[in-house]
């Protein structure tokens, strides 16, 4: 059991494995454009910085996108692979989408003009806090798995324990979700307001969903 992974790992897996690191990184750069923007938004509305910070997320997706497809491009023979091939591509399609929320969070705030309450304001941010610890813990669950399938580690234990935290922070979130969503139905606002804001809350909340679907993929690969 010991000799496949950091076998077949030294062969060709370091790359397609260490790609993703790459490509996670981006997810860090795309939560600060949000957090930014949200500060932007709701203490000037849809300002010049707003529309500047939202391309910069279109920027830092596409970008990407560019590694996603470079690493899927260059993928060994299956056998040569230090993971389920399968697994691999869920996993890569499963962080994508944490971008593809982050950027479909922004577009949801860009629609149009909210007055967003100071409360509503307070818990959204919080909100947002949460789903970047979240995404924060998947760096060290992703690293750590990397490093156990090539043989550099043995810490399995150790492992589990980081897609444990993620699983965690993603739970908050969900409390998060669902009282900020109960609290901004109950805001005598414009139902197009609501509507809005609760489609931006469903994108953050998608955010935390699909970092626990990395952690649980990153969890099936080592399973074996």
């Amino acid at each position: 059991m010991s000799l496949r992974l950091p076998f077949f790992g030294l062969l060709a897996s370091r790359c397609p494995m260490d790609g993703l690191v790459e490509h996670y990184d981006k997810i860090a750069e795309c939560i600060a454009a949000i957090d930014d923007s949200l500060e932007c938004y709701v203490s000037g509305g849809v300002c010049r910085e707003f529309e500047e910070l939202t391309k910069s997320v279109d920027e830092i997706e596409n970008h990407a996108d560019s590694i996603k497809r470079n690493i899927r491009n260059h993928l060994p023979k299956g056998l040569f692979m230090a993971v389920e091939k399968a697994l691999f591509l869920s996993y890569t399609k499963s962080q994508d989408n944490i971008l593809d929320s982050a950027q479909e969070a922004l577009y949801w705030l860009a629609m149009r003009k909210v007055l967003i309450p100071e409360d509503v304001q307070r818990e959204m941010i919080y909100l947002l806090d949460s789903v970047a610890k979240c995404t924060v813990l998947l760096g060290p669950a992703l690293k750590s798995t990397i490093a156990l399938v090539h043989g550099e580690s043995l810490d399995r234990e150790g492992t589990k324990e980081c897609f444990r935290k993620v699983r965690r922070e993603r739970d908050d979130v969900r409390r998060r979700k669902n009282a900020l969503q109960k609290l901004i139905y109950e805001k005598d606002i414009d139902f197009k307001d609501i509507y809005q804001l609760i489609h931006f809350v469903d994108c953050l909340d998608k955010m935390g969903h699909d970092t626990e679907n990395c952690a649980e993929l990153l969890r099936s690969m080592i399973a074996r």
